[in-house]
């Protein structure tokens, strides 16, 4: 079942529990889906399964910079908010890696790409980000990267 149908089913469970915080999650990402189909070069045609992960990591990376402005601004009620609705978002997105495995991935894409310092960090990112997407936060495979290329011990 596409992303789109699955998120219709889940507003109306929304709505029947009266769960306002999921509704609002959910409702976003509709939005966000509806945009993307509409906006001008799509055709209207539905969403790709890449797509779909790239729409909820946007969504849920709007969540997390949100929720850290909030905590910054002593503002944990809306920081609530927005944790809450990134947990429901990350309900829909693929597991995400673990640091050790994130690292091992890195350490393999590094190999194949022949990286030997930090000049290769375009060419490593290139390919870990295409490879990683949906899987892994972008600034943690950066942070990552980073620290292998700038470590010889590759």
């Amino acid at each position: 079942m596409a992303l789109k149908e699955t998120i219709d089913a889940a507003i109306k469970q929304a709505m029947l529990a009266r769960d306002k915080v999921r509704l609002t999650a959910l409702r976003s990402i509709k939005s966000q889906i509806l945009l993307a189909e509409t906006a001008e070069g799509s055709h209207g045609a539905a969403l790709t399964p890449d797509a779909e992960i790239k729409l909820l990591t946007k969504a849920a990376k709007q969540r997390r910079e949100a929720a850290e402005t909030y905590q910054k601004q002593f503002r944990s009620d809306l920081e609530e908010i927005e944790l809450a609705e990134l947990a429901i978002i990350e309900e829909y997105l693929p597991q995400q890696l673990s640091e050790a495995d994130l690292v091992e991935r890195i350490v393999d894409i590094i190999q194949r790409t022949g990286a030997t310092g930090p000049s290769d960090l375009g060419k490593v990112m290139g390919v870990a980000a295409r490879e990683l997407s949906g899987q892994a936060d972008g600034r943690m495979i950066s942070q990552v990267v980073n620290h292998l290329l700038n470590n010889t011990n590759v």
